[in-house]
């Protein structure tokens, strides 16, 4: 790409509020860059420290980062959703001080760790949802959830009795289309 004189080198992948997007729109880039380093670091100084320290801090350092952003991660490959898998599963092994191989994870005394990861993507997209709908999200994104009973030319329609939602056409190419429905 040029601009004026210069060539500008187009980026293989580029970080937009954390979130790392290639030009093909798959999210397999911001999945691998989550999580493990953090989790190699705690579990070094876990053994000097109690169970809810631990506890404390695997929630702020991976809960977060997993939690962060993961809305998009709604229609993403299950090969996606498997690397986040394994970095909340390394998460429970650190919490609950076991090893790969052991068998006692499901004495953890922090459950929240075990949710899969599709159904935390899935809760986390029904929050942000309703959130649009009674009016506490952001007003561009309240504007994208509309209800069928409210839109003028839908009233009379069977879908407007089901409370469903509007979906927006999208005049995207395939790619685009998957990333955002």
């Amino acid at each position: 790409m040029t601009l004026g004189n210069d060539v500008i080198p187009v980026a293989e992948a580029v970080r937009v509020l954390g979130v790392v997007i290639t030009p093909d729109l798959w999210l397999d880039k911001h999945v691998s860059a989550k999580c493990f380093f953090q989790l190699r670091q705690l579990r070094r100084v876990c053994r000097s420290l109690d169970d809810a320290s631990v506890a404390t801090l695997v929630h702020t350092f991976v809960t977060s980062r997993v939690n962060y952003c993961n809305c998009l991660l709604a229609e993403a490959t299950k090969a996606s959703i498997d690397k986040l898998q394994c970095v909340m599963n390394a998460a429970a092994r650190v919490v609950s001080d076991t090893h790969r191989f052991d068998r006692g994870l499901t004495n953890i005394p922090h459950n929240d760790l075990m949710i899969d990861v599709p159904e935390r993507v899935m809760f986390r997209l029904c929050i942000m949802v309703y959130h649009c709908l009674h009016d506490m999200a952001p007003p561009y994104l309240s504007e994208l959830c509309r209800q069928t009973c409210n839109i003028e030319g839908l009233r009379q329609l069977r879908c407007a009795t089901c409370s469903d939602l509007d979906v927006p056409t999208c005049q995207l190419s395939t790619y685009g289309r998957r990333a955002f429905s």
